[in-house]
């Protein structure tokens, strides 16, 4: 069982957000062209240096599996370089075009990397999924063939997000669909079933799908590219009981549960009625009895189906790096606690 994060993670204080975009554009124009993002001082400073910065941060947190820091917005990074396809009629960005900056620059960066950290790196990727990205861009109105579309978008971007080296290998990809179940494009269950079936279709790494509310959960269990399914469990603890084992088992897939709190809003406000005005960023974070309560209570009802487990969705809304990390290293600690009493 790996302990991995969902993707987005907070800027530095010292970096405005419109500075990390414009640097964020810049550099895939720069890969894009093929030049060297180091040559470009205000690219490497406020975007390679400020994401290998963050991404070193939770591989030091101790994360089995760590997600590329996703501090761009993640539907806009594939959404933008859709418009730019759509100038040409279609919804399918070209191969050369479906990239992630931040995948490009671990890349390069891997073998220092993997020096630093004396290990092979394993990485997560999370992708916006097809569905998401529809109802973003189109709504919830249906047309198969930009469905489709947006479908093969995705298994592009995806497909060459797999790096396989020496120094780091893409253990992970995972489609985050948080509105379905919730708001749903009006589409045959057979053809959502069949977009995602082709945005999974690609080989190399083990396939999640990240899901905010179980609802529609069983119309997943027939997808055959899904390898784990994932749901929010710590601020939403009722997820729990909406999805069995023999549900999972029948169709042999696995489950990755959030075990921290990530709801950064909510935490917020607990503090606030508790007297707690300028809290502190240890304050915002569960303590490891609590996260280790959850892990616990998971593992005794799904056993070896609970392959991946971590924080509820991702931390780009918390206050400080210094937070996000101290949530992903309490996350860490419980979990091998927890194993390391087991045995």
């Amino acid at each position: 069982m790996l302990v991995d994060d969902i993707g987005s993670f907070p800027l530095p204080s010292a970096i405005k957000r419109e500075t990390f975009e414009a640097a964020y554009r810049l550099a895939r124009k720069h890969y894009l062209e093929g030049k060297p993002l180091r040559e470009d001082a205000f690219v490497w400073q406020n975007f390679g240096t400020v994401t290998l910065e963050a991404f070193k941060m939770k591989l030091s947190a101790g994360l089995d599996v760590a997600n590329y820091p996703q501090q761009y917005d993640g539907v806009r990074q594939i959404s933008e370089v859709i418009q730019q396809a759509m100038e040409k009629g279609t919804f399918t960005v070209e191969e050369k075009h479906a990239f992630l900056p931040e995948v490009q620059l671990i890349k390069e960066e891997a073998k220092h990397l993997s020096e630093d950290f004396k290990r092979k790196i394993q990485l997560r990727v999370c992708l916006f999924g097809p569905l998401e990205l529809y109802l973003r861009g189109i709504g919830t109105v249906y047309y198969a063939d930009v469905l489709n579309e947006y479908a093969e978008t995705i298994r592009r971007f995806a497909k060459n997000s797999l790096l396989n080296t020496e120094y780091v290998e893409t253990a992970v990809v995972s489609l985050d669909e948080p509105s379905f179940g919730y708001i749903n494009i009006d589409a045959p269950k057979d053809d959502v079933a069949s977009a995602l079936e082709k945005a999974f279709s690609f080989k190399g790494a083990t396939k999640q799908i990240h899901l905010h509310t179980p609802s529609r959960f069983a119309e997943l269990l027939a997808v055959e590219g899904i390898d784990v399914l994932s749901f929010e469990y710590a601020a939403s603890p009722r997820n729990i009981e909406s999805v069995s084992p023999t549900m999972l088992a029948e169709v042999d897939k696995k489950i990755r549960v959030g075990i921290a709190r990530t709801d950064i809003d909510a935490l917020a406000a607990e503090l606030q009625e508790k007297g707690v005005k300028n809290p502190a960023p240890e304050q915002y974070v569960e303590d490891e009895t609590q996260i280790r309560k959850r892990f616990l209570a998971a593992k005794q009802k799904y056993g070896s189906l609970l392959t991946f487990t971590g924080p509820d969705c991702g931390l780009g809304s918390w206050p400080t790096q210094t937070a996000a990390t101290l949530l992903l290293k309490r996350t860490v600690n419980a979990v091998r606690k927890a194993q390391d009493d087991a045995t």
